[in-house]
């Protein structure tokens, strides 16, 4: 065992019985879906929603502030949920994700550990979630029944995601795209409860009923600003990171498209796949990879299926046309952080109609500034006008005010150019 776990608490079989687990909040669809797997598997998960200003407070009281934020966001939230009086400290657990990757998404949970133990929290565990073997936790295993569960969670919650956005905007009856979303969690909840909705079959069945319900949505369409939203991933998913950036930009009048994790998923598979192309490697490791990257593609392919028949909703590309939107813009051995998938995400947004995008990150994020910031000067010689970009910086010390204001410079330019197109119009 490693000095940095020598001193770790261990989750035991036991704990696993009447401990509560808390976990971080990111993406509300997709969370509320996967804390319901988690639970119909035996564990009593809660997803943390505590976002006031004490979050970032001791976040910054026992992280060092030049730390990545999302890792002070983190464990700022679950300090300030412990600090609550709401839960019980001798039968509390913690949980966070570990991928094995670069920066945060392997190295921050040791951060964590130190953090929670000067807060007075030593004893508590905190248990890593990977598929990896990094960490093992008797008491917390991540089994194929529940992986298999997972994965659906994320291709329903994209669809959900997806459509929600294009129709809350326009809706008639202000909610009834937030109660759909509501009814088809409970809905698909259910289904795993009782393994269903998990084959190919049964997924395609769920997401041809779920852009069909969202299809009879009464809405009036009008003319809005389109923004897309990408940037590093936590900040771009996370409400208590980008300071409700969603709620702001819907009070601006706009529609929203944020890029669906599936995409995520197939980048960081394909990895492998490109690793290997560079560099070589153990060719069982390459055979197993590209079966897990056909099955992604399979669940993606049944995913833009669904949306086919409906043309009034857009559609994300196919994963392979999103790559080869960066092919002489950015390597693909560029892969730290959201890597070449963050410029890709931008291409596809703007070909897509939603080419006013709020590019979110946190300061001094190096990957991102390289991949996001440092890519928009290609994206505006390639696109042109069509291509409205601001990077937004997020860090403890960033005035919503300010971020904001400058977002609001990026909506007036984009509204100077939808009041020019109806002149042009009309004239026609």
């Amino acid at each position: 065992m490693s000095k940095a776990n020598s001193n770790r608490v261990v989750f035991t079989k036991e704990m696993r019985k009447d401990y509560t687990i808390l976990a971080p909040m990111m993406l509300p669809i997709h969370f509320a879906l996967v804390k319901n797997v988690v639970v119909n598997a035996g564990y009593n998960l809660e997803i943390l929603t505590n976002d006031s200003r004490q979050v970032v407070e001791e976040g910054l009281k026992y992280v060092h502030n030049d730390t990545c934020y999302p890792a002070l966001l983190v464990t700022g939230q679950m300090i300030d949920a412990l600090n609550s009086g709401k839960y019980d400290l001798n039968k509390t657990a913690l949980i966070m994700s570990q991928t094995g990757g670069g920066c945060r998404a392997s190295n921050y949970i040791h951060l964590m550990r130190k953090a929670i133990a000067k807060a007075g929290y030593g004893h508590i565990p905190i248990i890593s979630a990977n598929l990896s073997g990094l960490e093992e936790n008797p008491g917390f295993q991540i089994t194929l029944p529940m992986i298999r569960k997972l994965v659906a969670a994320l291709v329903y919650g994209d669809m959900l995601m997806l459509l929600s956005n294009q129709t809350r905007p326009y809706e008639i009856e202000k909610g009834s795209s937030d109660a759909l979303v509501d009814r088809w969690i409970e809905k698909l909840t259910a289904q795993f409860d009782e393994g269903k909705g998990l084959d190919f079959g049964s997924m395609r069945g769920n997401l041809d009923a779920i852009v069909e319900s969202f299809a009879r949505v009464f809405i009036v369409k009008s003319p809005k600003v389109k923004v897309g939203i990408v940037g590093e991933i936590y900040v771009k998913y996370s409400a208590l990171a980008n300071n409700n950036l969603e709620k702001f930009l819907a009070s601006q009048d706009c529609e929203v498209m944020v890029p669906g994790v599936l995409n995520f998923a197939l980048f960081k598979v394909d990895n492998r796949i490109e690793d290997h192309k560079l560099y070589g490697g153990n060719m069982l490791k390459y055979s197993v990879v590209n079966v897990l990257m056909n099955l992604l593609l399979k669940m993606e392919k049944e995913f833009l299926g669904a949306l086919k028949p409906y043309p009034q909703f857009v559609a994300p590309s196919s994963y392979y046309h999103l790559k080869s939107l960066v092919k002489d813009i950015i390597g693909y051995g560029s892969k730290m952080g959201e890597g070449w998938l963050l410029t890709a995400e931008m291409a596809e947004l703007i070909e897509s109609g939603y080419g006013n995008i709020v590019c979110a990150q946190p300061f001094g994020c190096l990957p991102n500034h390289i991949v996001g910031k440092g890519m928009i000067h290609s994206m505006r010689n390639i696109y042109g006008d069509d291509a409205n970009i601001v990077a937004i910086d997020y860090d403890p010390s960033a005035t919503k005010v300010n971020q904001e204001n400058r977002i609001k410079l990026m909506l007036a330019v984009a509204k100077e150019r939808i009041s020019g197109n109806n002149i042009m119009s009309a004239a026609d």
